[in-house]
């Protein structure tokens, strides 16, 4: 049987350090003291189980087709925001989607490909425990860019700020724009920081198809705006007596 590592696999490890690349855009890519070149890069990184969770919690909702956020714009408003590719200078793009596997995944192996043909890298990792999670993946993934590249801007989809505010905040200081990308409701700690910028995902131009059925304390009308109840009043007043008797 050969055993030998098959190149044509379409899963593989991250290489640490890229070979290297001409400037094709008459840029001067930056040379460190091992003699390496560090291209100019745009990195996305979306943190699949946190979106998803924050989305259900902010909508009250299991999240629909209709309510789910679209690669294909988002994808071209990062690429936008990068620049003109022809610039002299110009720096590379990578959109990163890191995602936990079910043991059953189900239609989950659509959406991989269809990430995948938006011009996503999908980093997925079986999920074999409840709180198995990725977040150091995202790091990892990070520090290796980090190192293969120069970081000009870095895109975080996350609302977790207990593993990323730290991190993010130490990047900024190191002169990188990163910019949170998340929900107001659940991203407090990038709203409060002083060094990093917040982006509302409803405020990515075409990520949502319709408008998502949330709160946004931080988006009201000058004239204000009725917030309607998510549950019967009655229906809340008779589970509150069931409580309270029994």
């Amino acid at each position: 049987m050969d055993t030998s590592p098959d190149t044509d696999r379409q899963t593989g490890p991250v290489l640490d350090t890229p070979e290297p690349q001409a400037d094709v855009n008459g840029g001067s890519p930056v040379t460190v003291d091992d003699g390496r070149s560090r291209p100019p890069l745009d990195l996305l990184i979306w943190d699949a189980p946190n979106i998803d969770m924050t989305l259900s919690t902010v909508i009250g909702a299991r999240p629909t087709a209709a309510s789910r956020p679209r690669f294909d714009a988002i994808a071209a408003w990062f690429v936008e925001g990068a620049g003109d590719p022809s610039a002299p200078g110009a720096a590379e793009v990578e959109a990163c989607v890191f995602a936990n596997i079910p043991p059953q995944p189900g239609s989950l192996q659509r959406w991989v490909e269809a990430l995948r043909g938006f011009g996503y890298s999908v980093f997925a990792r079986p999920k074999t425990q409840p709180d198995d999670d990725i977040d150091q993946d995202m790091l990892d993934h990070i520090a290796v860019r980090a190192h293969s590249h120069r970081l000009r801007r870095l895109v975080v989809f996350s609302g977790d700020g207990r593993n990323f505010a730290e991190p993010l905040e130490d990047l900024v200081r190191d002169g990188i724009q990163v910019v949170v990308v998340a929900f107001s409701e659940v991203a407090g700690y990038a709203i409060s920081s002083d060094l990093l910028e917040f982006i509302d995902i409803e405020d990515v131009p075409g990520a949502f198809v319709e408008p998502l059925d949330r709160v946004r304390l931080d988006a009201l009308p000058a004239d204000g705006a009725w917030l309607r109840p998510t549950r019967s009043l009655r229906d809340f007043v008779a589970a509150f007596t069931a409580r309270r008797g029994g």
